[in-house]
């Protein structure tokens, strides 16, 4: 079959690169046109754009760019139709997906949804939209299939795919010696994946280390961002990049000062202690504020359905309290604390097999409905 798949993100191409995987072992005519990044071009996509062209965030970000987004929706239209496939899968990235899917149903294409948009923590509305549009949606939370039913749409919930992910790699046996860093315990520093949130991050992050002379911080480099970008932002500070390894860097991590986004799942499932971050355009947060209808931002609280680990948002986002929260960290029962209820986490998720489960069964609606 052929298949469209667009992801929009570094967390989509992950995910679509390991279901295109799965699709092949399972459909060994596989044919896929792509808009990702170098994991899904890795895994036999024949990659359209880069999603470092697509990321814009806040709704201020959006209407500066919207030109630039428009004509990525025309052509990605025009794309679609020569390309002629069996399916469209989507991958998260709501902004852009979404008008895609409207437009294919009217084309007569068959959309699949693969990681549901948040349409539970703001506009949920929108979730009569999707029942039209979309063909069949798979989600990744536990929480998201409840969501659903309670507005009759019926759902597929497959796992989080980040269980595979960890399970299946394969670890670094000498990443300290291979980074130069020294012996002492690591803090890992994880500004996010795209260039607007690392600048406005990584720059307050940076004011906090001096206060640790004890531990070594270390950067986690985004594999779309040059390495340029971070030495602009560091300067003179001694503190390390390490560059597509935040796996390893998390293996080796004793805490961490995290981005809110999938980044604080991926740091709780490899157990180490966060402080979740975010700081956004004032006028961009302001607007998202009086929308959104969650209490937590980060995915280690929403899934929990509590506090876990603690959330530094906008005016608190500082280095003093970054330095507080830090310290709490370094505390063996606050240590403690956090490690059982990261276990608690962990069997909410679903279990392993997550793309292998998702690619037998869009294969399977794929083949009933031929």
């Amino acid at each position: 079959m052929r298949y469209y798949i667009i992801a929009g993100e570094a967390s989509g191409d992950l995910h679509a690169s390991n279901l295109m995987k799965e699709l092949s072992e399972k459909d060994k005519e596989a044919v896929f046109r792509v808009w990702g990044g170098d994991r899904m071009e890795q895994a036999g996509g024949d990659l359209v754009k880069h999603y470092r062209d697509l990321a814009f965030m806040g709704f201020l970000e959006v209407v500066k760019n919207l030109s630039t987004i428009l004509d990525n929706i025309k052509f990605c239209k025009a794309d679609i139709l020569t390309f002629q496939p069996d399916v469209l899968i989507l991958v998260d990235y709501p902004g852009f997906n979404l008008r895609i899917a409207a437009w294919a149903k009217t084309k007569g294409i068959k959309v699949f949804y693969y990681i549901s948009p948040q349409i539970w923590a703001w506009n949920t509305k929108r979730v009569h939209k999707i029942k039209k549009i979309v063909d069949r949606m798979f989600v990744i939370l536990p929480f998201e299939k409840a969501f659903y039913k309670d507005y009759e749409c019926d759902v597929d919930f497959v796992g989080h795919p980040l269980l595979d992910e960890i399970k299946n790699r394969t670890a670094s046996t000498s990443f300290r010696s291979d980074n130069g860093l020294d012996d002492r315990p690591i803090v890992a520093l994880l500004p996010g994946s795209r260039l607007q949130e690392i600048k406005r991050m990584l720059a307050v992050m940076l004011e906090t280390i001096h206060q640790f002379p004890n531990y070594q911080f270390v950067i986690a480099g985004a594999p779309s961002i040059e390495e340029t970008t971070y030495q602009e932002i560091l300067g003179n500070q001694a503190v390390k990049l390490v560059s597509n390894k935040t796996y390893d860097l998390l293996e080796n991590s004793t805490a961490a000062l995290v981005t809110s986004g999938t980044a604080t799942l991926e740091t709780a499932l490899f157990n180490v202690p966060q402080v979740v971050c975010y700081s956004g355009n004032p006028v961009s947060y302001q607007i998202a504020k009086r929308l959104v209808k969650v209490n937590y931002i980060s995915l280690v609280n929403l899934i929990s359905d509590k506090e876990v680990v603690k959330e530094l948002i906008q005016e608190e986002f500082n280095p003093e309290n970054l330095k507080t929260e830090l310290a709490l960290l370094l505390d063996d029962n606050k240590r403690t604390e956090l490690l059982m209820a990261y276990e608690a986490l962990h069997a909410k998720l679903g279990g392993e097999g997550a793309s292998e489960r998702t690619a037998k069964r869009m294969i399977g609606y794929m083949d009933k409905k031929q």
